[in-house]
């Protein structure tokens, strides 16, 4: 009988905190995690995943039951050393729709450009991260979109707070990139060779 996680009102990242702590603690084949938002739903369903569940998920009346059934062992993540030892592997985390402080449309005429010669580190540029006002720039109708549509076909890992689209209500409008958490913004740091912070 699969094990029953109550979730419901949690903010994130703790959803996926204390379904990983259950699976590394009880080992389950099977478990249950009841969580009440959209953000919550797509982080522990893309956790189970990667820890090799099989993944179902019933909505009632804006709550979700999401099932996970074991299917093999977890993935391991990517090793911290890249093949080729002198490729290092950069994140960058965006935290604003605009870069520096004073001119507000300069600003964002810089974080564009920005964003733009961001390939000109070639294999370098490992993962973009986007959080708080940052989310703003993976949505619908952004002026950003189509570079980060593009890095993303390119392979560039984008990942875009769960937590931060559901705060300014555009988690339906997210067009690029992961919905992540907490949990995953800082296994990426560790990961990274050097994090860049805007």
């Amino acid at each position: 009988m699969a094990t029953e996680l109550d979730c419901r009102g949690l903010a994130c990242p703790a959803p996926v905190l204390q379904t990983k702590e259950h699976i590394e603690q009880e080992h389950p084949e099977s478990l249950i995690v009841l969580v009440d938002n959209e953000a919550a739903r797509q982080n522990v369903s893309r956790f189970l995943s990667t820890q090799r569940f099989a993944v179902s998920v019933e909505e009632k009346e804006g709550q979700f039951r999401i099932k996970g059934t074991r299917e093999g062992r977890p993935q391991a993540e990517q090793p911290a050393v890249s093949p080729d030892a002198s490729e290092k592997k950069i994140m960058v985390m965006v935290a604003t729709d605009r870069m520096g402080v004073g001119d507000d449309e300069l600003g964002r005429k810089l974080l564009f450009n920005f964003l733009k010669t961001l390939k000109e580190m070639g294999p370098q540029l490992w993962r973009l991260v986007f959080v708080n006002n940052g989310v703003k720039l993976t949505i619908e109708g952004a002026e950003t979109l189509p570079i980060l549509q593009d890095l993303a076909a390119e392979g560039v890992t984008i990942l875009v707070c769960g937590t931060c689209l559901d705060h300014f209500k555009l988690l339906e409008m997210k067009q690029v990139g992961e919905t992540t958490n907490m949990l995953d913004i800082v296994t990426a740091m560790q990961l990274a060779d050097s994090v860049v912070n805007l």
